[in-house]
């Protein structure tokens, strides 16, 4: 039972981080529009290894900052105000973005795999939005950084970051839906890190 939730804790947190349109996410729609959805399905894989690697990182980070509160508590102040002004963006600023026509992309068959690798490395979002999320929710008492947490969370987020993949690669419409797409996504994120702020700012409240 505590295998399945901490992969089932991983798919989600990595849906709710790479569900709004990114640069490896509308890359991989690309590849899929131009190039057919297996070569798209190979990016994402790229991608999704990345990840894993990346969550494992930001796990084991989490951990060593767990057993210094009082760089936690200074990260939590800075966080809170981040989260913060990315709802008031999601809400309020971003909704008329990627209106431009999709682009045609050609790539190299043999290094799909490892451009979405790369990309993803050098996009390294995903090591602060863990170790936030993660010290977070050990400060709830509902994650433990033990090895079997780390390792499963980690299998979780590349799951749920390649299920998003697959999501754009299927489903991703370039024209007249795009901008109906991205507008309910920013309020979805928008949403999503207001919740997050609420929770930090309750969590500094109660350390106060």
């Amino acid at each position: 039972m505590e295998i399945f939730y901490y992969l089932f804790f991983g798919i989600i947190g990595a849906i709710l981080a790479t569900i709004l349109p990114g640069l490896l996410n509308m890359y991989s729609a690309k590849i899929s529009m131009n190039e057919g959805k297996k070569r798209a399905f190979l990016f994402a894989s790229g991608v999704s290894l990345a990840v894993l690697i990346e969550t494992l990182i930001a796990l084991f980070f989490a951990r060593f900052l767990d057993k210094n509160p009082d760089i936690i508590a200074i990260l939590q102040k800075v966080v809170l105000g981040v989260f913060i002004s990315m709802t008031i963006y999601f809400f309020f600023i971003a909704k008329d973005i990627n209106k431009q026509p999709v682009k045609e992309v050609t790539h190299s068959k043999r290094n799909l795999f490892f451009r979405g690798f790369l990309l993803s490395i050098i996009n390294l979002l995903p090591i602060p939005f863990w170790v936030y999320i993660s010290i977070t929710f050990r400060s709830f008492k509902w994650f433990t950084f033990s090895q079997l947490s780390i390792v499963i969370t980690s299998i979780g987020s590349s799951i749920g970051t390649f299920t998003v993949m697959v999501i754009y690669i299927w489903f991703f419409r370039p024209k007249e839906n795009q901008k109906k797409m991205n507008v309910n996504m920013n309020y979805l994120i928008g949403t999503i890190t207001a919740i997050v702020s609420l929770f930090t700012l309750l969590k500094i409240i109660k350390t106060m």
